[in-house]
């Protein structure tokens, strides 16, 4: 025989049943990457290149990297600190495209070195404008309480130093002042980059698909005008 169940047993029956869970505001995302320091580097690092250092701010970077407005301050006390954090990346990606530049010049031609050294801080420069800018300005922050950044450039230096004393041991340079060789080098990759980056030159009449080739042909200028001429002791 089928019971119906009465009034009171619903009742018991529902007080027993388990209730709704009810609705609470959803907890905050766990972070899941593995390094979180070198992902919000590499959000700011993108942040940089498509805004300009304007464009950065902690909470645009914690966004980006999909973390908590909170979460960057694990690392960074401050935005000044993040954009120091960039600078380095920046050095180190501009290192790493010297030493790529420096693999395809010759061991025994160190005018050829010097050449290859030049384009690539060039070629860099014009693909990475705005880091170009963080690493060679110092209104963005302070380039000498960056040890990285200030050890990686100092390398670089040595780098070139080094490239010109083995070509005036071989013979190569024309002059034995190398310190002048070395900043007039440092002024015409620097100022051809910002030339180029500020876009001046339209105004000289140089079209866009021409800058590349005119910068190997003012680099190969400076060279010869440092080369030592045949004849000349």
């Amino acid at each position: 025989m089928r019971r119906t169940a009465t009034p009171s047993g619903r009742k018991r029956a529902a007080a027993r049943s388990p209730r709704p869970a009810s609705r609470r505001a959803p907890a905050e995302r766990p972070y899941h990457h593995g390094d979180l320091r070198r992902v919000l580097v590499e959000a700011a690092f993108e942040l940089v290149g498509e805004g300009g250092v304007e464009a950065v701010s902690v909470r645009e970077t914690a966004r980006r990297a999909g973390v908590s407005p909170g979460a960057p301050f694990r690392h960074f006390a401050s935005r000044d600190a993040l954009l120091a954090a960039v600078a380095e990346e920046a050095q180190r990606r501009f290192r790493a495209e010297i030493d790529r530049g420096m693999a395809e010049a010759p061991a025994d031609d160190p005018l050829r070195q010097f050449r290859c050294l030049g384009l690539a801080y060039l070629r860099w420069a014009r693909r990475n404008p705005t880091h170009f800018e963080v690493i060679s300005g110092r209104r963005f922050f302070d380039h000498d309480r960056s040890a990285a950044v200030s050890s990686d450039n100092a390398e670089v230096i040595g780098l070139t130093e080094r490239i010109l004393k083995e070509a005036h041991a071989r013979g190569q340079l024309g002059t034995s002042d190398l310190k002048q060789v070395l900043i007039g080098g440092r002024a015409l990759v620097y100022g051809f980059a910002r030339m180029a980056i500020d876009g001046h030159f339209a105004r000289w009449g140089v079209a866009e698909a021409e800058i590349d080739r005119t910068a190997e042909a003012v680099l190969d200028l400076f060279i010869s005008g440092i080369a030592r001429r045949p004849g000349r002791s």
